[in-house]
């Protein structure tokens, strides 16, 4: 095996740090982040730093409390001195209903809470919970009660039902349903309560706004009524569980609406200076949710801070808030500048949930940085357990017992070949090397990474290099690693290597046949020399291409890539037509928050996008599109076509060793293992998953066990 190009020195997308200080070669933390671990009081609570996991989903909610306090807790461990719930239901009016969130309906709910307190308390951290009532945002399926707003209107979801405007007797209940839920919260042991009006989901916020608020009792009208109900709850709740809890508020202070929404200079600062010192703590975002989440792709670090920055001026009380943080530099100057108290995070602390303890300990090069891919917000959209790109083992601290930072070292070591140095063969990788096993990795082309590198090139995606990234340097710090690149392997060279335990994961490549989700057969009318695979595109092709007339890129894989390649098309100034199955682009990106931002760009670069279409036939320069529906056809003018529809695993290194597997004995191997898109192609965080997944069932000798019921049992 020829020895490669070396390691990856690059260092794409990542936050630059102070370097760590050094004391007989122990790391040890710079006096610089000091700051950032000073506790803070917050109102009758005292939390032990400036780390602070705001609430966020996690898809687990009330049915899988025993995966869900196993997370919160892991983030304890971790060093966040706050840890937060989801939004949690306070009454059967509020069902959200497939979305799996918190529920606090009654006091049988205050059991699985406590698991969660229990699971952060051991840690020395303060536990959240953010109360909430949806309002118009809630269609009830479950529970079957109509819903409540400030006016008769629809509610927001597709559901065909529409909210009854509250009257003052639903008011008083509404304010009594909220003490209720925040007595039980007290019970199940949390430190701090929140009193929840943003993200456009929440009754408080619906009747803070306008567009929802159309009441002209003193309920409505001016700021000053629409904050009433606002200000009575907060103060019910201090009246409450004050005593011994502290009060949060979780404003939204940006909606991106103009005069129809929020604004930070205007009606945000209104309500803020109005409360100000009511609550023990601002929570301040960003709504909508897709607003306050925004991707990698079109939000860099710090982008809320423009309009958040203000709220420090106008209140005395600790003030929290997000930006997808993963910089310890950003961090401090945050404090040090007078703009937030305590450092807010949701996806970081699921990308590391030790980040504030690699602070700590100077192991700054050690934090796994979120890529803000969301990927963890479409599990919730989606209502199942979510998933991190970064991180394999969120979601897994229970049903797997899987640990982010510890993985138990087996009674024998073995050694390991993995062919391909993409996502899932660097994580497999990473995490045998870690149990103490040999590894050798080999990459047949220059460079490592796989898709990950070829992808975090393209528009909007550089900081999707962060998964290469943090693996290679973990796997550069160990001496157990060799690591090979420009390394293609037959199945003659891995009989004759004799290393017992092979895992392939070579990746897999996307077709050029139109055959996927509308085309389930390869369209035997696509003519070659017009024809450009999403592969080629990725390595120059749109560069390189000498044609003139339209790019048309057909889209049937319903997620980034083909609005990606779209955005490169319209940089070689032809035209660009953006054909696709389905009635809006990327459907699939719906449940990232970004489909809006991603049709948005295509219509600014002038692209042409046409829904609802299948591939008819192609004549020449000719492409003949068939309406979904109809099956009426139109013809246009195609210079270059580019279909994203499907990949296709490179499984040929498996199917020759397959082929040979009884000379496996004879040459020493005992399993060869597919893994990632090898396997079946997927997300990259299914790739970075299934290396993890090999690489523990291999450390502990077979599956690991499922350990909670489909029910979520306590």
């Amino acid at each position: 095996m020829a020895r490669g190009a070396g390691y990856w020195e690059l260092d794409a997308g990542r936050a630059r740090v102070a370097a760590p200080i050094a004391v007989k070669g122990r790391p040890m933390r710079n006096p610089i982040y000091d700051v950032l671990f000073e506790p803070v009081q917050i109102g009758p609570v005292t939390a032990p730093n400036r780390f602070y996991q705001v609430p966020h989903c996690t898809g687990m909610g009330y049915r899988y409390p025993q995966s869900e306090a196993a997370h919160r807790g892991v983030k304890a461990a971790g060093g966040w001195g706050v840890v937060s719930t989801q939004e949690t239901e306070i009454h059967e009016t509020s069902d959200l209903t497939p979305s799996n969130e918190a529920r606090l309906w009654d006091d049988r709910d205050i059991p699985a809470l406590r698991l969660m307190t229990d699971a952060v308390h051991e840690y020395g951290s303060l536990a959240a919970i953010q109360l909430a009532h949806n309002g118009l945002h809630s269609a009830n399926r479950y529970s079957r009660r109509i819903p409540l707003a400030p006016s008769a209107v629809v509610v927001d979801s597709d559901d065909p039902v529409n909210a009854r405007a509250m009257d003052k007797s639903d008011i008083a209940s509404f304010r009594r349903w909220h003490v209720d839920a925040a007595r039980r919260g007290k019970a199940a042991g949390f430190d701090i309560i929140y009193v929840y009006a943003g993200h456009d989901m929440t009754l408080l916020q619906h009747f803070l706004l306008q567009r929802h608020n159309h009441r002209t009792d003193e309920y409505g009208g001016s700021m000053q009524n629409r904050l009433r109900l606002f200000r009575e709850v907060i103060a019910d709740t201090r009246d409450a569980v004050g005593d011994t809890c502290a009060i949060a508020v979780r404003f939204a202070v940006e909606e991106l609406l103009g005069a129809e929404g929020i604004r930070h200079d205007v009606e945000a600062r209104e309500v803020i200076e109005a409360l100000a010192e009511e609550p023990d703590l601002w929570d301040v975002n960003m709504s909508n949710w897709s607003n306050d989440s925004q991707t990698s792709r079109f939000a860099k670090e710090g982008y809320q801070e423009p309009y958040t920055e203000f709220v420090k001026s106008v209140t005395t009380k600790p003030v929290v808030g997000v930006g997808r943080y993963t910089s310890p530099d950003t961090m401090v100057r945050l404090i040090k500048q007078g703009k937030l108290d305590m450092i807010g995070a949701a996806r970081p602390s699921i990308a590391d949930p030790y980040l504030p303890k690699k602070i700590s300990e100077g192991r700054l090069e050690e934090i796994r940085e979120c890529i803000g891919c969301n990927i963890c917000v479409s599990g919730d959209n989606t209502s199942v357990p979510f998933r991190c790109t970064q991180n394999p083992t969120a979601g897994e601290e229970w049903r797997r017992d899987w640990h982010p930072e510890i993985i138990t070292a087996p009674k024998k070591t073995k050694p390991y070949l993995i062919i391909g140095g993409g996502p899932a063969g660097l994580e497999a990788a990473r995490t045998l090397v870690k149990a103490g096993n040999d590894v050798i990795i080999a990459e047949a082309s220059s460079q490592w990474g796989g898709r990950v590198t070829v992808e975090s090139q393209l528009p909007g995606l550089a900081e999707w290099a962060r998964v290469r990234d943090w693996r290679m340097w973990q796997l550069q710090q160990v001496q157990n690693a060799e690591m090979y690149l420009d390394s293609s392997l037959s199945a003659d060279d891995i009989l004759e290597y004799g290393i017992a335990n092979v895992a392939i994961a070579t990746g897999s490549h996307w077709r050029n046949d139109g055959a996927g989700r509308a085309h389930r057969r390869p369209l035997p009318f696509l003519q070659s020399d017009l024809v450009m695979s999403p592969d080629d595109a990725m390595h120059g092709g749109l560069k390189q291409d000498s044609g003139t007339g339209p790019i048309v890129i057909f889209d049937d894989d319903r997620f980034y890539l083909g609005s990606v390649l779209a955005e490169m098309a319209a940089t070689t100034g032809r035209a660009v037509v953006f054909v696709t199955p389905s009635p809006i682009v990327a459907p699939w990106s719906t449940f990232t928050l970004e489909q809006h931002r991603i049709q948005n760009r295509l219509i600014a670069l002038d692209v042409e996008i046409v829904p609802n279409t299948l591939l008819a036939d192609m004549d020449g320069t000719q492409l003949s599109l068939a309406c979904a529906y109809s099956g009426k056809t139109r013809q246009i003018d195609c210079g270059t076509f580019i279909p994203v529809t499907s990949r296709l695993p490179n499984d040929r290194l498996w199917t020759d060793l397959n082929a040979r597997r009884t000379d496996w004995q004879d040459a020493g191997l005992e399993r060869v293992t597919r893994i990632g898109d090898c396997y079946a192609p997927g997300l990259i965080a299914a790739a970075v998953y299934a290396g993890h997944k090999y690489a523990r069932e291999a450390i502990g000798g077979g599956d690991t066990v499922l350990r909670e019921d489909m029910n979520g049992n306590v």
